[in-house]
């Protein structure tokens, strides 16, 4: 079963996607997302001129092989674009190898470990009303774990807080991203953020209840000691998580936090290989691992990374907002049926220009996601639509601080 072609499919129904369509010579065909936010045109460049002319001719049932030749022979190893490509072709070639075994891709990992998959929502306001209503919104939608994020008094935009207008504009409803030349340019005050956070987490409790589960992201902004002093003040509210509360590239700064608060963290979606979380995971200083099947390297790297992970009681937190394609979500949601140390799955629901290009069997039943039983990882490319919506020019925005400082946004 060798490789016959590999096409790189980029295309922008609700936001911009990169796809690549592995076809065998004898007729399967295997998707895998290679879409890197931001830097899409980087990672299909990568995938078309220097990794597919490798692929052709390969036996596709050899994804390990596949996968440490792309990985080592590149001499250049790790980075986000690498990476990514890599898992395109990863998880191609396991939707491949699922098609031909004829069963959906979660059986040959292993068999479901759990009946569905928990996932969570993204609830946001300007005020406290307009983010009790988001709440009780995605409730109704069936969610019954929330991510809470919330405007600051004083910051004139916060990232993820969906309803508000940005500095370059209204977001479009699927995408933080703005469709322009530039990047948008917005403001960030710590100080203001600390002092507010915690007093949004007491009304929510205060209107919500305490068996509701909350999870809240940081998005990189704090230094250590104020992402410690956050955890410890979020405390009496019982988060399930506090996801990125500070840059975790300096792997040893979680120690600090972890000194001071009991506060489960979730920290690495920014992350793209196991060597990112040697020391995370090794010292016991998250909870739970936030990477992304897309961006690490793929099934294969995954689900390496939470074997190790598993080693030490922390658990799954896939990474999986609308800059995921319904492939790599496709992709996540299989690992997450197979694997013993799931936790939670981070869940966007994508636009219906987006569901119209890539056919998903993949559901969401109240508060739970399931795979589906298609063979394969369950996803099929309408590639003449896809054609008829091109690439789009888009940035995300970027922080400054009130004395002109770029910041963590």
């Amino acid at each position: 079963m060798k490789i016959a072609t590999a096409d790189v499919v980029v295309c922008s129904p609700d936001r911009n996607f990169v796809t690549l369509k592995i076809t065998t010579d004898d007729g399967l065909t295997g998707l895998g997302d290679a879409t890197l936010n931001g830097r899409e045109l980087a990672a299909a460049s990568y995938l078309r001129d220097h990794v597919v002319p490798l692929l052709i001719g390969r036996d596709a049932r050899n994804i390990e092989d596949t996968w440490q030749f792309l990985y080592r022979s590149a001499y250049w190893r790790r980075g986000p674009v690498t990476m990514v490509a890599i898992a395109a072709v990863d998880v191609a070639l396991w939707d491949i190898k699922a098609k031909a075994a004829g069963m959906p891709l979660y059986q040959l990992l292993g068999g479901a470990s759990r009946t569905g998959i928990r996932a969570y929502g993204h609830a946001s306001g300007r005020d406290l009303p307009e983010l009790f209503d988001s709440i009780r919104r995605h409730q109704e939608l069936g969610f019954r774990s929330i991510r809470v994020q919330t405007s600051v008094p004083g910051i004139k935009a916060v990232y993820g807080v969906a309803a508000q207008p940005s500095a370059g504009g209204t977001r479009y409803d699927y995408e933080p991203a703005q469709r322009a030349p530039l990047p948008a340019e917005e403001d960030w005050d710590t100080g203001a953020y600390l002092r507010h956070l915690p007093t949004v987490f007491e009304a929510v409790r205060s209107e919500f209840g305490p068996d509701l589960p909350l999870l809240h992201d940081g998005h990189h902004r704090m230094t250590p000691i104020q992402a410690a002093r956050l955890g410890k003040e979020l405390e009496p509210y019982d988060l399930f998580w506090l996801e990125d509360c500070t840059p975790a590239e300096n792997q040893e700064a979680l120690r600090l936090v972890r000194q001071h608060t009991t506060t489960p963290l979730a920290i690495g979606e920014v992350f793209n290989t196991v060597w990112d979380f040697q020391t995370l995971i090794r010292e016991q200083l998250i909870d739970y691992v936030r990477a992304a099947v897309t961006h690490t390297g793929g099934i294969t790297a995954m689900r390496k990374l939470l074997d190790y992970a598993a080693q030490y009681q922390i658990k799954s937190g896939i990474h999986g907002p609308t800059d995921i394609s319904p492939v790599g979500m496709a992709a996540a949601l299989h690992l997450d049926l197979a694997i013993h140390n799931f936790g939670i799955q981070e869940y966007m629901q994508h636009g219906e220009r987006t569901n119209d290009v890539f056919r998903q069997s993949f559901r969401f039943e109240d508060g739970y996601l399931h795979p589906g039983d298609e063979p394969g990882i369950g996803v099929e490319l309408d590639t003449d639509l896809a054609d008829r919506m091109p690439y789009q020019q888009a940035y995300l925005p970027y922080n400054r601080l009130g004395d002109g400082t770029v910041h963590d946004w």
